[in-house]
């Protein structure tokens, strides 16, 4: 049952008022009211609201502390929050009392919430996931702390000139960050380079560069409960900022090189790497974030217990994909060398420790590291990886497994002399999951199946999921007044509820209800659209949809050919019952990644032809909106009418954009790959537009021989297509500009089947064209998606986690 904020303690009214804002703006800031700008009274709000959060978020802590609580530490490179006002606001029911304040201030209540920038801590889905289970641990009750990087400048601002995506600094703590909170008290040392030395009970990393951890805490409160989580993050710093050695005798660059090269740790997520320099950078990057965490989670643990034995019972930690895979050698280290257990004592808390989600299938993803780097920058944790990797081999040798199988499950590639971090995480985890469940039984049957064959019980699913407070009640008021009218607000901590709308599905206020919410948000987007980009889109049009991280595996380049085949088609006036859509694009390629950002390029080319073309008309708009990140996608995803989630099969491990875009009513056009494969089981499957080849078919093709010359030989319209792209037709000022693009899939083997899938993909657009043709059939099967989407609540993967993974109590439904 939902419990009202007077329930839980909060003192909404009294917290959130006129009076606070004021306060805080004039005694913080120091700016009259009649001076302020919007930021400040942005800067003024935030505060009042982490001053509502304050009592409980010191109160839980003091209250975990005495009862000795088991705490889940999630270690993640990525916390992708978006902005935190608007999630604070409805967590602690304000909304009303604050909007109450604001219009007696005279200032409207959405343009002072898009002062706050989003916080450049992530770069996609795997930093998006994380907040969403942070989200979802302080809701369900479960104390947890979520470990990473405080990204001065994150991944960076995608700016369009002249349609190739351009990079700029990310710059968004160039004010105060109101959130957070610096904890001088938690700051931690982190060891480099150095050399080890024999002792007597075991070694020593002596002579070493040190380098300050600075740790900075933001509040993640629960939903309507007085579950206040942390999530703290670390920052780089130099233990003597300055030298004035160097300084008074005129060297000044040089009296400043261990400040910066301590502060470069934590400047950019995921530094460039393909020079040794960005590679050494990185991998100090990771491991510093590594280091500085599990110190605090001993001190922590240290402080009330004496038996390290019993670390396992009081702490939970979780690497979330394989940066943080250098957990493992070292909380060994930090067990031997500083608490001086022995290694068989230390190992067996590790194991029962550490737990590991594997994100991807890819090898390139799978990171791995040259022992002789490893050797000099982290000697230590490198000497223990060498012996972690020799004692596997003896217990495979004493298992009787063959070279094949040892050279394939060596912790380190002896051809290459490479560190793998995968192999790493899972044998140093107690358990290791995949995020879907087609995923998971390619992470035991594929990627690592000889793991998985001698310890099969360590291996399991958990499905992604999706926070429904960030990703429909914030984001999506419109639908959420509907469905609050229909259901009542408990949805909100029980997805599964939203199933109370299937029974009115062919009800028809309910469809007109859902389209017209649908077109108000439409009708939003292209607002936002004309103003950014001066397009003009029809609200009326089929919008489709494809926001995602650029990747050749994910296919936007499919996309677009089916883009370009349907443009081919109304230039020929070979269809008469036109469909009017609106492709909608949106992400960011990696600075390095030069294919993905030559696809943007042909993206955005494609959009000025076709948006110029007097024969189109209002019947087809190509828009690439730049500079993807939380609050975009929370513009964009209300507004889709078709969800594109396309990659190949077996490519993509689970996908949440899938899960977002069909919770607020998109329909699903996708392969069966990572969860469109859940989501079909839960729609059904005249719900949802499914075509491609499958994992197995995918994989038969590659052995077979996959010849993608035979398709572009046996259907005209993908030839018609390919050879408009080559022959310059989209960029006639330099007409081979994308032609690497086409030799990418006619000659160097089209890695990612994309001309195997065009036919079945296009025949699908078609049955996409017909169901818009029949508005109230198409708005009854969003209802059914809208429905559906119980289980793809994060609520449900954390009490996955918590049963499953982690051994840690969860507050039920209803309770």
């Amino acid at each position: 049952m939902d419990r009202a904020p007077s329930e839980i303690g909060y003192s909404v009214g009294e917290s959130v008022s006129t009076r606070k804002i004021v306060d805080r703006l004039r005694l913080t800031l120091g700016v009259e009211p009649e001076d302020a700008r919007s930021s400040d009274w942005y800067a003024a709000t935030a505060y009042v609201i982490r001053d509502s959060l304050m009592p409980h978020w010191l109160a839980g802590a003091r209250q975990q502390k005495v009862e000795g609580r088991k705490h889940v530490y999630y270690l993640s490179m990525e916390f992708l929050t978006g902005r935190l006002l608007g999630n604070a606001v409805l967590a602690l029911d304000a909304v009303e009392p604050l909007k109450k304040a604001f219009a007696e201030l005279g200032l409207d209540f959405e343009s002072i919430q898009a002062e706050e920038p989003d916080p450049a801590l992530g770069n996609g889905g795997l930093g998006r996931l994380a907040a969403c289970f942070l989200d979802s641990m302080a809701s369900l009750d479960v104390p947890a702390i979520g470990y990473g990087l405080r990204y001065e400048y994150g991944a960076f601002h995608q700016r369009l000139e002249d349609g190739w995506q351009r990079e700029y600094p990310d710059i968004w703590l160039h004010t105060d960050n109101p959130w957070e909170l610096h904890r001088a008290e938690a700051t931690r040392e982190v060891k480099f380079g150095g050399t080890i030395k024999r002792r007597d009970k075991g070694w020593s990393w002596c002579d070493t560069e040190d380098l300050l951890a600075l740790a900075f805490d933001t509040p993640v409160p629960g939903w309507r409960n007085p579950m206040v989580n942390t999530l703290r993050l670390w920052s780089g710093a130099a233990r003597e900022p300055i030298s004035l050695e160097a300084f008074n005798r005129g060297d000044h660059p040089g009296a400043a090189r261990a400040r910066v090269q301590a502060e470069n740790l934590t400047q950019v997520l995921y530094p460039e790497d393909s020079t040794p320099q960005g590679q050494e950078l990185r991998l100090r990057q990771e491991y510093f974030f590594v280091s500085a965490s599990l110190q605090d989670i001993l001190i922590r643990f240290g402080a009330t217990n004496s038996d390290w034995s019993l670390l396992p019972e009081h702490a939970a930690v979780h690497l979330n994909d394989t940066h943080p895979a250098l957990a493992a050698p070292e909380l060994l280290r930090l067990l031997m060398d500083e608490r001086h257990l022995d290694w068989d004592a230390a190992w067996k808390v590790v194991r029962q420790t550490l737990s590991y989600t594997n994100h991807t299938l890819m090898p390139e993803a799978l990171e791995t590291w040259p022992m002789d780097l490893l050797n000099r920058v982290l000697p230590r944790p490198a000497q223990i990886i060498e012996q972690l990797n020799e004692q596997l081999l003896s217990e495979l040798a004493a298992g009787s497994a063959g070279p094949d199988v040892c050279e394939r499950m060596s912790l380190i590639d002896t051809t290459s002399g490479r560190a793998r971090m995968g192999h790493l995480s899972v044998y140093a985890s107690h358990r290791v999951n995949g995020v879907s469940a087609v995923h998971s039984q390619l992470v035991r049957q594929q990627l690592f199946s000889d793991f998985a064959a001698r310890s099969p019980e360590r291996f399991c699913n958990v499905t992604n999921g999706i926070t429904q407070r960030r990703w429909l009640a914030e984001t999506n008021p419109y639908l959420t007044d509907l469905i609050d009218a229909r259901i009542g607000v408990h949805w909100r901590n029980d997805l599964e509820m939203l199933q109370g709308l299937r029974e009115a599905t062919d009800e028809a206020s309910l469809i007109s209800e859902v389209a017209a919410a649908k077109r108000a948000n439409k009708v939003a987007l292209a607002h936002y659209i004309a103003k950014k980009t001066g397009n003009k889109v029809d609200p009326n049009s089929l919008f489709d949809v494809q926001i995602k991280r650029f990747h050749e595996y994910k296919r936007q380049l499919l996309n677009l050919m089916q883009v370009v085949a349907r443009y081919q088609r109304i230039v020929a006036n070979s269809q008469t019952d036109i469909v009017p859509r609106t492709v909608i694009f949106a992400g960011k390629a990696a600075s390095s990644y030069w294919m993905a950002k030559l696809i943007i390029k042909l993206i955005n080319d494609v959009a000025g032809v076709i948006n110029e073309d007097a024969r189109v008309r209002d019947l087809l708009k190509v828009i690439f909106l730049p500079d993807y990140g939380v609050t975009l996608a929370q513009r964009i995803i209300p507004a889709a009418d078709l969800s594109e989630q396309i990659s190949t099969a077996g490519t993509e491990a689970s996908g949440t954009g899938n899960m977002k875009l069909a919770l607020n009513g998109a329909l699903t056009i996708g392969t069966e790959d990572g969860a469109n494969i859940e989501i079909r089981d839960a729609v059904g499957a005249e719900n949802i537009f499914i075509f491609g080849n499958s994992v197995a078919e995918v994989a038969a093709l590659r052995t077979d021989g996959y010849e993608p010359r035979a398709y572009y030989d046996a259907d005209p319209e993908l030839k018609s297509v390919l050879d408009s792209i080559a022959a310059g037709n989209f960029s006639p000022d330099e007409p081979d500009r994308f032609q690497k693009i086409v030799e990418s899939l006619l000659v160097h083997g089209d890695h990612y089947q994309l001309l195997a899938d065009f036919r079945s993909y296009l025949d699908a657009q078609d049955r996409v064209d017909a169901l818009w043709r029949d508005p109230n059939n198409w708005y009854r099967r969003a209802i059914v998606n809208i429905a559906s989407m119980g289980s793809f609540s994060s609520d449900r993967a954390i009490r996955d986690y918590a049963r499953h993974i982690w051994d840690v109590p969860v507050r039920e439904v209803g309770s």
